[in-house]
């Protein structure tokens, strides 16, 4: 059965206000937590096939700390689309995955890919990880749902909201 993580870019720096919004990079509690979530990715067997990655700085630099902590490298698309897309832009580029990877991410930014994971959350849905998701997506915060069918198939409320978790939460 498919599986789909959706990763907010951890925390970035708003201290250069000359500095374009696509180039800000992670702040020192960015880069805390992006390999934090990275190893709790791996802890729990999460580790993706197939990345699909908003080039924007903050965003790359989240993937790059948080994928460092898989067991095998994997192949990553960065796409200008997912920079600040709407929750339709990035439903359309994780229904054009090609072949048949198990998982797959999407690392993307607000609001965008949290209103994309409320959007798919359908039936079976976790009531914790739901409502936990409902309250706020906030940076670095994981969203992992299951479902059937191809990822050409992938629709809202057709997946199943299995897990969400967030830096705050995690031990260690």
């Amino acid at each position: 059965m498919p599986a789909l993580l959706l990763l907010r870019h951890a925390k970035s720096d708003w201290g250069d206000p000359a500095r374009d919004d696509f180039d800000r990079p992670l702040n020192s509690r960015g880069r805390e937590a992006a390999p934090r979530m990275g190893r709790e990715i791996a802890a729990r067997g999460w580790a993706p096939d197939h990345a699909l990655v908003s080039p924007a700085r903050r965003a790359r630099q989240t993937w790059e700390l948080a994928s460092a902590q898989f067991p095998r490298p994997l192949t990553t698309a960065y796409d200008r689309r997912l920079y600040l897309a709407s929750p339709e832009t990035l439903l359309a580029a994780l229904r054009q995955v090609e072949g048949v990877p198990e998982t797959v991410v999407l690392v993307g930014h607000n609001p965008g890919i949290g209103e994309l994971a409320k959007s798919l959350a359908g039936p079976g849905s976790g009531k914790p990880a739901l409502d936990a998701l409902r309250e706020k997506f906030p940076t670095a915060a994981l969203a992992r749902f299951t479902f059937a069918g191809a990822w050409a198939d992938l629709a809202p409320g057709a997946a199943r909201l299995t897990d969400f978790l967030r830096v705050k939460d995690l031990i260690g």
